[in-house]
């Protein structure tokens, strides 16, 4: 049986998966470490995964939790993407790229993964000496790439030299599929040190099966729609240690946010008094604000003043039949409900 240890690929990188895996395999081999699209979420930066939701993924419990259409569609263009992109890099850089060979995983520290899109061959040299990070993306991101790599990607490629070992990288962005920004991100050796100890952390929690606190991110509440399988009329009887004081400050922050939700009120009809028939307001010869009758039509106020034209425009819309679903379906009907949370306002700590 060989026993040799992998053959080290990059200053600090070698390699632990084969680049031609197929889905579950690659899945497999992701949630033995960290890798780089997974940085973001263990920072509490993404926007679609929560520290929770990766925690899960990684110790093999996420389950089956659906993937957003948009993002689905997202992932699969940049993937069509990707090749086009490079091409164009070597083109007007003059640099050369090459594909890798496969996932790899720091020397010294097998759960710092990365799965490096391409390598880049400086002019004059043999062998790869940096590596090119590889995004598709809006157009209306084009400002912030303007100005540098932005904060997730730029982490990311952090990562990926951190694996690496390389000093540099490159990243080629496209937005909107005819602007392509190429930038050169210098290692910056404070800031890998500050993701290994942070993503360090998260991943001892892993192996020791801690998971992350709960946040407050719409990524964790979009998770925590669906990871439960619900038990109709189950009771769990917990800690009032626990809920008590979460619940005293939910009813505080309900509070300030009638509170609020009334002061913005009367300031916006304050200022729309002082609009009074004018749509444009203006002060120091600048816009202050406007009042336009630009809204949505009110289709209450016009079906009472004009019944006739009201019932000419009024056509019907294919919907669902939810009140059929639930009498003919209630078992689908049940699974497919949202679930709300109540707080009855006589629960206090007193």
């Amino acid at each position: 049986m060989n026993t040799a240890a992998p053959a080290i690929v990059t200053p600090t990188g070698v390699v632990v998966a084969p680049p031609n895996l197929d889905r579950e395999q690659w899945l497999a081999a992701r949630r033995t470490g960290v890798g780089g699209s997974d940085i973001a979420a263990v920072l509490g930066m993404s926007k679609y995964t929560s520290p929770v939701e990766l925690y899960l993924d990684k110790v093999g419990e996420l389950g089956d939790v659906p993937r957003s259409p948009e993002l689905v569609e997202a992932a699969f263009w940049g993937h069509q993407h990707e090749p086009t992109i490079a091409s164009v890099f070597a083109e007007r850089t003059g640099l050369g790229v090459v594909e890798g060979p496969g996932m790899l995983a720091h020397v010294e520290r097998p759960w710092m993964l990365a799965n490096v899109d391409r390598y880049v061959i400086e002019q004059s040299e043999a062998t790869p000496s940096s590596l090119l990070e590889i995004k598709t993306r809006s157009a209306y991101q084009l400002d912030d790439w303007l100005l540098g790599v932005p904060d997730g990607p730029a982490l990311q490629t952090h990562w990926y030299l951190a694996v690496t070992g390389y000093s540099h990288a490159h990243v080629a962005a496209l937005l909107g599929g005819n602007r392509l920004i190429i930038h050169r991100v210098e290692r910056d050796e404070s800031l890998v040190e500050h993701l290994v100890d942070i993503v360090g952390r998260f991943w001892q929690s892993v192996l020791d099966r801690v998971p992350p606190a709960v946040d407050g991110s719409e990524a964790t509440e979009e998770l925590l729609g669906h990871l439960y399988k619900v038990t109709p009329d189950r009771v769990t009887v917990v800690d009032p240690a626990e809920v008590l004081p979460l619940l005293d400050r939910r009813r505080e922050l309900k509070a300030r946010e009638q509170r609020t939700a009334d002061e913005l009120r009367e300031v916006d009809n304050r200022l729309k008094a002082v609009a009074g028939e004018a749509e444009v307001v203006k002060t120091q010869g600048a816009v202050a604000f406007t009042w336009k009758q630009n809204g949505p039509l009110s289709t209450k106020r016009f079906a009472a003043a004009h019944p006739d034209l009201a019932a000419k425009y009024t056509h019907r819309v294919d919907a669902l039949d939810t009140k059929s679903i639930a009498a003919e379906l209630p078992d689908e009907y049940r699974v497919f409900r949202a679930r709300r949370l109540v707080v009855p306002k006589e629960i206090t700590t007193a």
